[in-house]
C-alpha cells in the first residue's frame, strides 16, 4: 500500500527528473501552445508543466518591458499651450463672401479651443446658404483656381462639415497640450525606447524605399534582449498602445515629424508579428486581441490570419 510519505518522496523524484533542457523547452512550447500540449509533446505530467510554467514567471506581464515602453508622466508644472489663442484674421481667399466667411470659421475652428469653436458655430448658423452649397462654389473656385491640377478639388471635401471639423481639432489640441505636459520641448526627441531599437538594429542594412529590415534578423536582435520582450498579449497590447499614442503625439505637434525612426517603426511590426505568436492566458485576452485587431485596422495586414489562428487555438 503507498503511504503519503512514499508519495511524497515519488513527486520530489519526478521534480528532480526534470532537467534544465526540459524546462527550457516546456517554456518554448508554452509560447506557441496550451498547457495539455506541452505536456503531451514533452511527455511530462500537466501538473509538472503547470507548475513550471507558474514558477519561471515568463507568462505574467512583464514589467520590465512595461517600463521601458511607457510614455514619460504629466507634469502638472510643465509649461502647455497658450489657452486662449489670438482669432485667426479674416482674409479675402475667394473673393465670395460666403465662402471666405466659412473659410474663416473653419479657421478658428482647427484652433481646437472650445470657447472659440463655439463662437464659430453659432457664427455659422448666421449664413443663409446651405454650407453644402458653399462646398460647391469652394470646389468650382479651386479647379478654376489650379487649371490642370486634377486633384484641385479635394481640397473642398469636408468643407461643410463643421461638426467633424470640431472634433478633430478639439482631439488634436488635446493631444498637442498632452505632448507638452509630458515631453516639454523634447517631444521630437528620440525616446528611451526608440535608443534602444537604434542600438539593438545597428549594423543591419535597410532596404527598399520606406527603409525596410529583414523580419528575420530583426527578431533576432531584438530576441537577443529577452528581459525587454512581451511575455504576454497583455504586454503587446501594451507596446503596442505606446508606439501609436507616440505617433498621435507627434503627428499633432507636428505632421511632418511624426513617424519617428524606422528602427521603431520595426520594433512594432515585431511585436505585431508577436500576436501571432504569444498564446492567450484567457479569452479575455484574446478578445483584446481581436478589439485591437479592428479598432487599429490592422485586420488586413498579412501577419492577420495567423493572429488569428492563434486567437482561437
Amino acid at each position: 500500500m503507498t503511504t503519503p510519505m512514499k508519495q511524497a518522496d515519488s513527486a520530489a523524484k519526478t521534480k528532480q527528473r526534470v532537467s534544465d533542457e526540459q524546462r527550457h523547452l516546456v517554456l518554448e512550447l508554452r509560447r506557441r501552445h496550451s498547457l495539455r500540449e506541452v505536456a503531451e509533446a514533452t511527455g511530462l505530467p500537466l501538473g509538472t508543466v503547470k507548475t513550471l510554467v507558474s514558477r519561471s514567471g515568463a507568462f505574467r506581464d512583464n514589467e520590465q518591458h512595461r517600463a521601458m515602453f511607457t510614455l514619460p508622466p504629466i507634469s502638472a508644472s510643465t509649461e502647455t499651450l497658450p489657452s486662449v489663442p489670438e482669432l485667426p484674421v479674416q482674409e479675402v481667399v475667394t473673393g465670395d463672401k460666403e465662402v471666405d466667411a466659412v473659410l474663416w470659421l473653419r479657421s478658428i475652428i482647427s484652433t481646437g479651443q472650445t470657447a472659440l469653436i463655439d463662437r464659430a458655430m453659432e457664427g455659422a448658423k448666421k449664413i443663409r446658404t446651405p454650407l453644402d452649397v458653399l462646398e460647391k462654389r469652394y470646389r468650382d473656385y479651386l479647379v478654376v483656381a489650379n487649371p490642370g491640377h486634377l486633384f484641385a478639388a479635394m481640397s473642398s471635401f469636408g468643407f461643410a462639415d463643421l461638426e467633424a471639423l470640431a472634433s478633430r481639432a478639439i482631439e488634436q489640441h488635446h493631444l498637442r497640450q498632452e505632448g507638452a505636459a509630458r515631453f516639454g520641448d523634447d517631444l521630437l526627441a528620440d525616446t528611451v525606447a526608440e535608443t534602444f531599437c537604434i542600438e539593438a538594429l545597428r549594423g543591419l542594412e535597410a532596404t527598399g524605399q520606406f527603409v525596410d529590415f529583414d523580419k528575420g534578423q530583426v527578431a533576432a536582435r531584438f530576441n537577443a534582449h529577452p528581459e525587454l520582450l512581451p511575455h504576454t498579449l497583455a504586454d503587446c497590447l501594451y507596446e503596442l498602445g505606446y508606439w501609436d499614442q507616440l505617433y498621435r503625439l507627434r503627428h499633432a505637434a507636428d505632421r511632418d515629424a511624426s513617424d519617428g525612426p524606422p528602427d521603431a517603426t520595426a520594433r512594432d511590426w515585431f511585436v505585431f508579428g508577436l500576436l501571432a505568436q504569444v498564446r492567450p492566458r484567457d479569452k479575455a485576452e484574446a478578445l483584446a486581441v481581436f478589439r485591437y485587431l479592428i479598432a487599429s485596422q490592422r485586420d488586413d495586414m498579412s501577419e492577420s490570419e495567423a493572429i488569428l489562428c492563434n486567437l482561437i487555438g
